[in-house]
């Protein structure tokens, strides 16, 4: 049984921080609401509590029985997880004189404490709270401050069974110098974590798994081309073999060449995929349609539709590989209830529910990093790793308003012409997704001595970890030069190249 951190979610933006922190100190961690109760097992071996956009002083303010799961593990709050700790057990929070955000500049003074083992008497970390500790509970003993908060940190050893931490910063972002190594005190001197997790032991267990899930029963599973899909899909195969039928469905919006491509790769991994030209039924029932979310709707339904036509072709078929991966499970059992819907088309519903069939998700537990370094360890090759994310509904929303095949004709010779330039130019690896939207927008242009008016494309190229947040791409104005010259002298029907230089957020990664 893999041991585990319990991350109870309070709702705070940097929560998945926290994880990912603790993924990267070989520690496997799972993250969950903190109004769902404990399934409390022996892998459970100790707790954090993350920050929350309440005040413990709020009436609805989250609040967990910290003592009980003291008695059972080690236990860390941070920042309202912290303030909680000592609101329930006698103390006084109350809001801060000034504001507490930004970089501070943490003081301890007892090197044989476990939490700050090879941390700097005074280390760098960051604040981001507007209530502070004014009365600490006897209970607890303060362990670090700051110049403004006289209990930045505490600790209780008689409280529970296990010792009991907290600190008022955030060690789980960057500007934490010495975060991560007071994450990894917590797991290795405090938890007793071994830091045993990595590709190698995910690979060697997850196949596992699925071998006890599946027995030699049969997988269908739909392939995108992406990242995500065709680790899931290697993993399940090496787990089952030819006991695993894949399904590619070219719905018509996918980059120029791709279904081929992407077909012929997947055949040279071994891999029993039937490719399936759809495009005629999409562009039907895409024609007239404007609004996004309607378009995501009917691509949705009409890939269900086509997958489960062709795995009913297949006899005795009992489960669906899917790859689902766990910033898609977070988003769907937040602390506050489903996020609200940004966008439809999401990878954690639509094809169980219709399909009556078991699911054998490979990589639910995995951040998209953490799914590359999988891939890596399997030796999939950097042709399916290395490609950027591409969104499920492909091309439709990236043509903003009506989808017709000319417009999708149009956009895949101009994208082919900027990811090909970016990839000449050896920018590709340094974004972390780029991509080009029509834009329902035709404008007065000149060529030769005629004039034009021809549509208008906007360049997106963003950098980012998981998609989560991202930053817009500093690309060299050369190649923004070149790539613009090249498009407009190249692709029939476009006469202005504009970039897009919104971050996330406020704006979203694709246009729709």
């Amino acid at each position: 049984m893999t041991e585990k951190i319990l991350i109870l979610d309070f709702g705070s933006q940097y929560t998945q921080l926290i994880a990912r922190c603790i993924r990267e100190l070989n520690t496997y961690c799972e993250i969950q609401p903190c109004n769902k109760p404990i399934d409390w097992d022996d892998s459970i071996k100790g707790i954090i509590l993350s920050g929350s956009p309440f005040s413990v002083n709020d009436p609805l303010a989250p609040v967990v029985d910290i003592a009980a799961m003291g008695e059972r593990v080690p236990v860390l709050g941070v920042c309202y997880g912290a303030q909680l700790m000592a609101k329930v057990f006698g103390g006084e929070v109350a809001k801060s004189s000034t504001r507490e955000y930004g970089r501070a500049f943490l003081e301890h003074s007892d090197k044989e404490e476990p939490l700050f083992y090879d941390v700097n008497l005074k280390s760098q970390v960051w604040m981001s709270h507007a209530d502070t500790i004014v009365r600490l509970p006897e209970v607890f003993t303060p362990i670090a401050h700051t110049d403004n908060i006289p209990v930045a940190a505490f600790k209780s050893l008689t409280l529970a069974r296990h010792p009991i931490h907290a600190v008022q910063f955030h060690p789980e972002v960057t500007h934490s110098l010495e975060g991560k190594q007071i994450l990894r005190n917590f797991l290795v001197h405090i938890c007793g974590m071994h830091q045993e997790w990595t590709p190698a032991a995910f690979v060697q267990e997850t196949v596992a798994r699925i071998k006890a899930q599946v027995g030699d029963q049969k997988v269908v599973m739909a392939l995108s081309g992406g990242v995500d899909s065709t680790v899931a899909a290697e993993l399940i195969h090496k787990a089952i073999g030819a006991n695993l039928y894949c399904v590619f469905v070219d719905n018509g919006l996918l980059r120029k060449n791709e279904f081929e491509s992407v077909l012929d790769s997947y055949k040279h991994m071994g891999l029993n995929v039937k490719g399936v030209n759809a495009k005629d039924l999409f562009y039907g029932e895409l024609k007239g349609v404007s609004d996004p979310e309607q378009k995501r709707k009917i691509i949705g339904r009409l890939f269900i539709e086509v997958f489960q036509q062709e795995s009913k072709e297949l006899k005795d078929i009992k489960f669906l590989g899917q790859g689902t991966i766990y910033p898609d499970v977070i988003e769907s059992v937040s602390v506050n209830g489903p996020s609200a819907t940004i966008k439809s088309h999401h990878n954690v519903g639509g094809l169980p529910e219709k399909m009556n069939m078991g699911l054998v998700e490979p990589l639910r537990f995995l951040f998209k990093d953490e799914v590359r370094r999988v891939g890596k360890e399997i030796g999939i090759s950097d042709i399916f790793l290395a490609r950027h994310p591409f969104p499920g509904p492909g091309l439709a929303i990236r043509i903003l308003g009506e989808i017709t095949p000319e417009k999708v004709d149009m956009l895949q010779e101009a994208d082919a012409v900027y990811i090909d330039l970016l990839k000449e130019m050896n920018l590709y690896n340094q974004v972390w997704q780029a991509g080009t939207i029509l834009l329902p927008v035709q404008s007065v242009g000149v060529m030769g001595d005629e004039r034009t008016y021809e549509f208008t494309v906007a360049l997106r190229a963003v950098t980012s970890t998981d998609g989560m947040t991202a930053d817009w791409a500093h690309l060299p104005y050369e190649f923004l030069a070149k790539v613009s010259n090249d498009i407009i002298n190249k692709v029939k029907g476009i006469n202005r190249v504009v970039y897009d230089i919104s971050s996330k957020p406020p704006a979203t990664i694709e246009w729709e």
